[in-house]
């Protein structure tokens, strides 16, 4: 005979099995176009600024993967300024699925994986022109060889969580709108030599990077709404 109880521990696993299919994402949602890549966007020249592919040691990738599965594109590029030699080194990651088994990696989880210690990590308000600014988080990353300076944004569809929390809880918001995000991770960094140089140089590199992005590709960077803001400045 059926007991009462099991009658109750049934219809709580139908009810808790339909509430999962409920939540369960139905459609995708990407700000970089079918078809465009990243590489092809972003400029290779600019200014004074020249640049080479490197592959980025930080993150690295085998066909099989996490890192492989996660991100669909990565561009990872050195850039060299003419007049100085000041060199700074640019990660853009994208992924077209940001889903419970598959989410950005945050570089203040990375970096210490490779051996760094984190003597700073706070969220900022970056400046990207126009009068316009981006939710970032700045890193001062340290080990036996070398400090370097760590600014980057992680974007979730129109969405710039600056913790790995907001990154969670945004991911239950977009799972109870039943969609599956795109997503971005920006990440630049410098050898820091001199305390808070670094973070300049790479302050006032990102919008000039941004400048020579054209108008109709800037969202994937920043946000549709931030790209539009961009766009008043003039055609890139």
């Amino acid at each position: 005979m059926t007991s009462r109880r099991d009658v109750l521990i049934g219809t709580a696993c139908v009810l808790s099995s339909g509430a999962a299919l409920a939540l369960k994402p139905r459609r995708k949602v990407s700000l970089l176009p079918a078809g465009a890549k990243l590489s092809d966007i972003l400029p290779r020249q600019f200014g004074r600024w020249d640049s080479r592919d490197v592959t980025d040691l930080y993150a690295p990738e085998t066909p099989d993967s996490l890192q492989a599965r996660l991100y669909g594109e990565t561009v990872a590029r050195l850039y060299t300024d003419r007049q100085s030699g000041a060199q700074i080194l640019m990660l853009m990651a994208h992924g077209d699925s940001q889903s419970n088994e598959l989410q950005l990696h945050r570089p203040e989880v990375c970096y210490p994986a490779f051996g760094f210690s984190l003597t700073s990590s706070t969220p900022v308000e970056l400046k990207i022109g126009n009068g316009v600014t981006l939710p970032a988080r700045r890193l001062l990353a340290q080990s036996n060889r070398e400090t370097q300076a760590v600014l980057y944004w992680t974007r979730l569809g129109e969405y710039f969580p600056v913790n790995v929390t907001e990154q969670r809880l945004n991911r239950l918001t977009t799972a109870m709108h039943r969609y599956i995000p795109d997503g971005l991770l920006a990440r630049f960094s410098m050898d820091e030599t001199d305390s808070g140089s670094a973070f300049a140089a790479i302050a006032e590199f990102i919008p000039a990077l941004l400048a020579q992005i054209a108008n109709d590709r800037r969202g994937v960077f920043v946000g549709t709404a931030r790209a539009q803001l961009l766009a008043r400045e003039g055609p890139a």
